[in-house]
């Protein structure tokens, strides 16, 4: 029986199912549902659940002490999906997916390296290739006036050697941006180690030559000359390139650095990066680099009070004194920049310590060449008199 509302106002009892017993089948309630009247606002029967459903992206977390139709929604956690209306458990997300914001559906994780396409790899690659031409016209301008007195002071081959191992330098930087690739890792930092064991040795080199001029400029110092004529200076840079290209060979051999995805620093994304594969290996390349940066600073330093007349140790000094500053400060930056920006940390190095050997070593005698020609005399470069060793 139902009660019922009347237009009158009054109020009557009507019948909307009925119960029937049944020896077979127990008690029967039959209602006729269109002839319920609800006492509510909505004219609806009220609901007989405690929670509402949980939609996708949530799980359903039961309430402690409380019916089975008590419970609450609790969104899934970073990672984790649900697609289904009332899941109880939320699933994870395969290893290259991340959950949608709404948490309903998996999604790829971005990718992340230092590319062509952003501004950072950009400026970078601008930069590499501005370096480049730059040793390109100092190239150029150095075969042009080859003749002149301060292009043949101190061996003109060493320094076109030099300026070929610069642009090497420059070049070789734009190993490291791009998608990391196995023969992008293999090639990188062998390509780095040989090209600045390259420009160092030939530094060393210039050193050395200083130190033999002017010793072969004293009284019974003549002979110290014959053991750096040009054969032996080309002899010299070769066999201390060939040491950091043994370096590299049993490096790649042993364990050779191979592209990486790592997802420890971030979780939704995926950072490609090469591995070192041997940090043995990699320390004595950059050790071996140190050790040849090191000495030609130190026998610089020792030099530079000779006579100017041929000698190049004050640019060489300041110039290894700023290629040192560079990797000093490079290792610890290097270590502690995540994913794409250790190889734009690394990259910078590059530049900045190519950039300071060409503008320390080649800026002065461009200087001269271009624009006091009247200094770019064999008297002029002779200055206090003394010899100059030319080639």
């Amino acid at each position: 029986m139902n009660w019922v509302w009347l237009p009158d106002g009054k109020t009557e009892v009507q019948r909307v199912g009925e119960v029937k017993s049944s020896a077979f089948k127990g008690g029967e309630v039959t209602l006729d549902e269109d002839k319920i009247f609800w006492n509510f606002e909505s004219k609806q029967p009220p609901r007989s659940v405690c929670s509402e459903n949980c939609p996708p992206g949530t799980r359903m977390a039961r309430k402690k002490g409380e019916p089975e139709c008590c419970f609450d929604c609790v969104p899934c956690s970073e990672g984790k999906i649900s697609n289904t209306t009332d899941s109880m458990e939320c699933t994870s997300c395969p290893e290259d997916f991340w959950s949608s914001p709404q948490r309903d559906h998996c999604l790829p994780k971005k990718i992340e390296f230092l590319s062509y396409h952003e501004p950072l790899g950009i400026c970078l690659t601008t930069t590499s290739l501005l370096g480049t031409c730059i040793c390109v016209v100092v190239l150029g301008i150095f075969i042009h006036h080859h003749s002149t007195p301060i292009v043949r002071a101190n061996n003109s081959e060493l320094s076109f050697l030099l300026l070929l191992s610069l642009k090497l330098c420059f070049l070789c930087s734009l190993l490291f941006i791009g998608r990391p690739r196995l023969w992008t890792c293999q090639l990188r930092h062998a390509a780095f180690g040989i090209s600045f064991v390259l420009c160092v040795s030939c530094i060393l080199v210039k050193t050395m030559v200083v130190l033999a001029v002017f010793r072969a400029s004293k009284p019974g110092g003549e002979s110290s000359l014959k053991w750096f004529g040009a054969v032996q200076q080309r002899g010299t840079v070769l066999v201390l390139t060939s040491v950091q290209a043994a370096i590299c060979t049993a490096w790649l051999v042993s364990a050779s650095p191979v592209p990486h995805k790592n997802t420890q620093y971030h979780s939704d994304k995926i950072v490609y990066e090469c591995i070192v594969g041997s940090t043995v290996g990699f320390a004595v390349l950059l050790g071996y680099i140190g050790f040849l940066a090191v000495l030609s600073c130190v026998l610089a330093f020792l030099a530079r009070n000779l006579p100017d007349s041929f000698n190049e140790a004050k640019l060489i000094t300041f110039s290894m004194l700023i290629f040192c500053a560079v990797w000093v400060a490079f290792v610890p930056a290097y270590i502690s920049s995540p994913g794409k920006y250790a190889d734009a940390v690394e990259i910078f190095a590059i530049l900045a310590s190519s950039f300071g050997l060409l503008v320390a070593l080649f800026g002065p005698k461009c200087y001269i060449i271009l624009l006091k020609p009247e200094q770019n005399t064999k008297k002029a470069i002779m200055g206090r008199g003394t010899t100059t060793y030319q080639s």
